[in-house]
């Protein structure tokens, strides 16, 4: 895994990746802070709000900015969304009214929903062994869990000697220094792509997702990471306060924790996906969270027993998550491939949007108990459509039938309308053959 990191192309965007990830966790404690100077008691619905937008501006404008970036040069792409993150960033600095927060939320959020499918999707055209990719999707994952934990100490070293505003300012250096990093690497050129209209460039990555059957069944397992997620983000706070008693420092004990455990699942997925496969590592990541959310709706541990728990929500969560690159990867056609990581970004997020609010608004009005009995049904809904819609098995060779292509057409090469081969939805197969 870690002679990645010397990888000429793989290392640099690796180290672009942590640094952006540094400045993106310096600004989400930055805009906490300005939320409360601007709008005090009220700074908690200011997030909500800021944070519904991100959620929007993800699911409803990445198809679109993909779409409109994708002929263009992908390391221009990504610079222009960097530097337009950093722009925002100091922009921040300047605020003086909670309106403005909301449109640099949404500008900023619009760059990332450009900048992070396309980052994803050049990950697969550099690494091309699939031993190689699965430990580049555990490297990802560990280095999110530690901007979860590394972020949160930096920013509170840099406040012992600046104001808040300072926060942004590194914010800006970690956008800037993703920038340079992308700049000084030799990207990969694009596939070659077929001329489309916009609407089918905007559609693309959605069409080919919502038509193959273990895709259809990773957004179901993506509904049971953010059910168990959400509750997680939003409400770590509210039972460390208030059940346990606890001060900012246990909170940061409890995500830690969570960090942890989905850190030491990154660690071992490589191995145990060559063995095991994707299907049966995920679903057991999804069944293990369902379970503990169950478990903990009608319990109540102790201290070290919630830390624990935590610890291994986290590797449920890892073990759900990271393996799903793989799965984008040998389902779409290298020219597809940005489309359809947009695709996963969108819908992805869809879930969250759903999941996020319930976790709130549940968790104020009913209680743990309920909260978690409710998410861990949508939890355990997630895995029995995951189970329904992806076969067991994933054959990657299907045999199947052409009956809407004439006889002569290339893809035949003059054989029968019935052949098998490894099967991908493109313009010559729009849908999955039925079994039997």
């Amino acid at each position: 895994m870690w002679k990645l990191l010397f990888h000429p192309i793989f290392g640099r965007l690796f180290a672009a990746q942590i640094v952006a990830l540094t400045g993106t966790g310096l600004l989400t404690v930055g805009l906490g802070l300005l939320a409360y100077d601007l709008a005090g008691g009220a700074a908690g619905a200011v997030l909500g709000t800021a944070y519904a937008i991100k959620m929007l501006a993800y699911v409803g404008l990445s198809p679109v900015v993909s779409a409109l970036v994708a002929n263009l040069p992908r390391r221009a792409v990504l610079i222009a969304a960097d530097m337009t993150r950093a722009a925002v960033a100091l922009s921040l600095s300047f605020i003086t009214d909670v309106a403005h927060i909301y449109l640099a939320i949404f500008v900023l959020q619009t760059a990332s929903a450009t900048f992070t499918p396309t980052f994803q999707a050049i990950i697969p055209d550099v690494l091309h062994d699939e031993d190689d990719y699965a430990n580049a999707l555990s490297l990802s994952r560990m280095a999110y869990d530690l901007e979860n934990l590394v972020s949160p100490m930096l920013a509170g070293l840099l406040l012992l000697f600046f104001s808040y505003h300072w926060l942004f300012g590194g914010t800006v250096l970690g956008f800037v220094g993703s920038a340079m990093l992308i700049s000084a690497t030799a990207l990969p050129p694009r596939s070659l792509q077929k001329a489309r209209p916009f609407h089918e460039r905007m559609t693309r990555g959605i069409v080919i997702y919502l038509a193959t059957p273990r895709l259809r069944g990773l957004l179901a397992l993506n509904l049971t990471a953010a059910a168990a997620g959400a509750f997680v983000i939003v409400n770590t706070v509210v039972i460390v306060r208030t059940s346990f008693g606890g001060t900012d420092g246990d909170v940061a004990r409890a995500l830690a924790a969570f960090g942890g455990g989905s850190m030491l699942a990154a660690l071992v997925l490589p191995r145990l996906l060559k063995r095991l496969g994707d299907r049966p590592v995920m679903i057991s990541g999804a069944v293990l969270l369902t379970l503990l959310m169950f478990g903990q709706a009608f319990t109540s541990p102790q201290w070290g027993a919630f830390l624990a728990l935590w610890a291994l929500m986290g590797i449920g969560y890892a073990t759900t998550l990271t393996p799903q690159g793989r799965v984008l990867r040998r389902s779409a056609h290298s020219a597809d491939r940005p489309a359809v990581f947009t695709a996963q970004f969108a819908l992805s997020h869809a879930c969250w949007l759903l999941t996020y609010p319930l976790a709130g608004q549940m968790m104020t009005a009913f209680g743990k108990g309920t909260t978690l009995g409710a998410l861990g049904l949508v939890g355990g809904l997630g895995i029995g459509v995951a189970l329904w819609l992806w076969p067991q098995g994933d054959p990657v060779v299907v045999a199947h039938t052409h009956n809407d292509l004439p006889p002569d057409h290339p893809h035949l090469q003059g054989g029968s309308p019935q052949h098998a081969h490894p099967l991908i939805i493109d313009d010559d197969h729009h849908r999955w053959p039925t079994h039997g």
